[in-house]
């Protein structure tokens, strides 16, 4: 009992998940620009090109110190992450701040032939301040599975449109979940999804796109928190909105001993 109050009282005096101004839902097709620090997690990574920066991809804020990104979007290059931004053009945004990494941590077991865990962490060069622009979100329980049609947002900068601009101001989409079983099926993913992964999508309207990967599947709590189940992965290469493809998560819920394990249990939430 002792430690419940104490893990309530935790998550209440840091509010993962749960930002001061709550995003405006919309359930229209096509994405929205999100309200602005709506979604305090979201941070964009980015990588240093000649003397500048350019995001590449998504990120969420899970604790003062570590952001949780997709395998596949680390590489050999110099990165710095980006929190409590809402326009990447900006220059000025009030409350936002870049940060170098300290560490970079890849699943030891990514496949990137097949897929196959991908999932990795940043800690960062030193703890942020949480703010009202800066939060951390909340993170599911282990082995939650969300059910078929679940109203859950993805975030980000991705391009707006195959093949389309990436996006200056951040925006947000709902994806309704897809279960495994239909996902799996061969007209739809087939064998390639895996029970480890989270579909969400697949009518042929919306999607997430290049250069959202890694960034969170946002699904509300029944008290209005957010967990963020989902870290995005890939979706068709036929384009960001093909029928029967939803995109493709990798799910949060299936990885949280290993997201335990490296950051060492410091997450807010």
């Amino acid at each position: 009992m002792k430690f419940v109050i104490l893990a309530l009282f935790v998550a209440g005096a840091y509010g993962c998940g749960l930002p001061t101004f709550p995003p405006v839902l919309s359930r229209v097709v096509g994405g929205d620009d999100v309200r602005t620090n709506s979604w305090p997690w979201q941070v964009s990574l980015q990588y240093k090109s000649g003397s500048n920066f350019y995001h590449t991809c998504g990120g969420t804020l899970i604790s003062s110190q570590w952001v949780l990104t997709a395998a596949h979007c680390i590489g050999s290059r110099t990165y710095r992450l980006y929190l409590g931004k809402h326009n990447l053009k900006s220059n000025s945004e009030e409350g936002s701040i870049a940060l170098s990494p300290e560490k970079i941590i890849v699943h030891e077991n990514w496949d990137s032939y097949r897929i196959r865990n991908d999932i990795a962490l940043i800690k960062l060069a030193s703890p942020v301040k949480i703010s009202d622009s800066i939060m951390p979100a909340c993170l599911p329980p282990a082995g939650e599975v969300l059910p078929h049609n679940a109203p859950c947002y993805v975030t980000g900068w991705g391009r707006l449109w195959t093949g389309g601009p990436i996006a200056d101001v951040l925006q947000q989409a709902l994806l309704p979940v897809i279960s495994h079983s239909t996902c799996s099926r061969y007209d739809w993913w087939g064998s390639l999804v895996t029970s480890n992964m989270v579909c969400a999508g697949g009518d042929g309207q919306l999607a997430s796109c290049n250069g959202d990967s890694g960034g969170p599947l946002n699904c509300q709590n029944p008290d209005g928190s957010w967990d963020v189940h989902g870290v995005v992965s890939f979706g068709s290469s036929m384009g960001c909105n093909y029928y029967k493809k939803p995109s493709v998560f990798t799910r949060v819920s299936a990885y949280m001993s290993w997201i335990n394990n490296v950051s060492g249990n410091q997450r807010m939430c």
